[in-house]
């Protein structure tokens, strides 16, 4: 159905794609794996025509495709959903699947027939949605929906996933795998690409594994294992799991006390909340997303205001105690540190080049002041220089202080913002979903530096909707459902079974 031959793309210095080939069977599930930044995105890319290759040729169903043009891509019957969506948040549904596709300049017509073509797409590949419903307000996982039905309004033949389950719910992850096999069943051609190696394995049928912009292996998914397609991925054996010596638990650093907090509907996100982040500690909040982890940590960090209850962090030796509430530049100055769920949302500036997203929030760091921190000038030259030597520490890829933060893939955004919060050695970090949409090999890498980074005395609060990553990396497990704390256990309590129970303990939050 597809075949991409001796595909040569380049960005300036990055040689994206080193002469890559590339056949997908008909009516198949066909995964495409490897490290952030081996070039994956950037050939589907090149498939779907958002970039012109220098070198090579495309034919979709035995037919030379025109290489550079979406609109000709789009009309070969190619289809895809991108890591990040594109859909306008104030339009609804059915205007979103109608724009660019619109039958003339009259529009009710047009809507009116894309409403009716749209509920049978639905019906028949299983992907129910409101078409009258604000994009703006649902959940991710409807959104994707929205996605893929765009792609099936404009005739779609072949679909390309971009990273799908990233930001999904392992429901709507679980959900999603079915989707894919109806539409196969269907005889739609299924492109994934992905790092987790497990939807790999259950869904596809084929999978290609890429490294620096080559393939280095195609296999058939009955055939291979996860271990093998790891090592393929980074040209190493992969270790991840539990790993060094226990932890010590010192001191409490952190204590809240009946934390409350409502939105603006009055719904009751966080409720009677007690926790204590201990020195030398990693604890895991573990939950269906939604069930206020990711309030608690925004509000542990100085993003939403305390409403009810109390927030204390204990003096060190070098810097004073505070009480909440304190603003997110205050508790980096007694030691907080944050990586924010939403990388793009509060975690970059992706205009900026990545020396001034690595300075985000520490433009008063004595290393990087240019003259007396009070001026608030910068050296530019020691920016730069602190850039490359945390793209180093965390294989950052490419490794160029000058390069658009928004061009990097997204695992190497998160490792750069993992690496800017790292770097300063805090007493405290509070960090949410750290190797969503990271490879295997980089998530070992985030794994060992939260490991030392506890080893060196650093209370961690770790949310993840990733059950594999709490029982990793975690010391001691609460888990939250509607608001509250339903459980909490040391590591060696814990599994899954015991987990899933305290997570349908919530009832309804008051």
């Amino acid at each position: 159905m597809i075949a991409l031959r001796g595909i040569h793309k380049r960005f300036g210095s990055v040689h994206a794609s080193r002469g890559v080939t590339l056949e997908v069977a008909p009516g198949s599930i066909h995964g495409l794996i490897g490290e952030n930044g081996a070039g994956k995105s950037t050939l589907m890319g090149i498939l779907y025509g958002l970039h012109p290759p220098d070198e090579g040729t495309i034919e979709v169903d035995g037919h030379a495709l025109k290489p550079g043009s979406a609109r000709d891509a789009i009309a070969a019957g190619i289809g895809m959903v991108h890591q990040h969506f594109m859909l306008v948040d104030r339009f609804t549904v059915l205007e979103n699947i109608v724009l660019g596709a619109e039958q003339g300049f009259v529009l009710a017509p047009s809507l009116a027939a894309a409403r009716r073509e749209v509920l049978r797409l639905a019906a028949e590949f299983g992907l129910e949605v409101d078409p009258d419903a604000v994009a703006g307000e649902l959940p991710v996982g409807v959104l994707q929906r929205v996605e893929i039905l765009k792609a099936l309004y404009r005739g779609a033949r072949v679909l390309i996933l971009d990273e799908p389950t990233g930001v999904l719910t392992p429901q709507e992850a679980d959900q999603l795998m079915r989707m894919l096999r109806q539409l196969k069943r269907r005889g739609t051609t299924v492109l994934l690409i992905t790092h987790k190696l497990r939807e790999v394995l259950a869904v596809t049928d084929r999978v290609t594994v890429m490294r620096a912009g080559e393939v280095v292996a195609t296999r058939e998914t009955a055939a291979t294992t996860e271990a093998e397609l790891a090592e393929l991925m980074v040209g190493r054996k992969v270790r991840l799991g539990r790993e060094g010596p226990p932890a010590q638990p010192g001191a409490v650093v952190l204590s809240a006390r009946g934390l409350g907090w409502r939105d603006a509907q009055g719904v009751a996100r966080l409720s009677g909340i007690d926790l204590d982040l201990r020195q030398g500690e990693i604890v895991g909040v573990a939950g269906v997303s939604g069930n206020g982890q990711s309030e608690l940590l925004e509000l542990l960090a100085g993003l939403r205001p305390l409403q009810s209850g109390e927030i204390r962090l204990a003096a060190d030796g070098e810097r004073p105690a505070g009480v909440w509430p304190l603003d997110p530049h205050r508790l980096r100055q007694l030691g907080v540190a944050h990586v924010p769920e939403d990388r793009h949302r509060l975690g970059l500036v992706l205009d900026f080049e990545a020396w001034e997203s690595a300075a985000l929030g520490y433009t008063d760091d004595a290393a990087i002041a240019r003259g007396p921190a009070v001026l608030g000038l910068l050296d530019h030259r020691a920016m730069r220089a602190q850039c490359a030597g945390m793209m180093a520490d965390f294989d950052v890829r490419p490794p160029d202080p000058a390069w658009r933060s928004a061009k990097f893939s997204g695992g190497n955004q998160q490792k750069l913002v993992i690496a800017r919060e790292l770097r300063r050695a805090p007493r405290l970090l509070l960090i949410g979903q750290p190797t969503r949409g990271v490879d295997i090999g980089a998530i070992e890498t985030i794994h060992r530096a939260l490991r030392r980074l506890r080893d060196a005395g650093c209370a961690v609060l770790l949310v993840s909707t990733e059950l594999d990553e709490i029982l990793a990396l975690a010391d001691r497990i609460v888990v939250m459902s509607q608001g509250r704390i339903t459980g909490e256990m040391a590591r060696d309590a814990a599994d899954e079974v015991t987990i899933g129970r305290c997570m349908g303990q919530g009832g309804i939050a008051a």
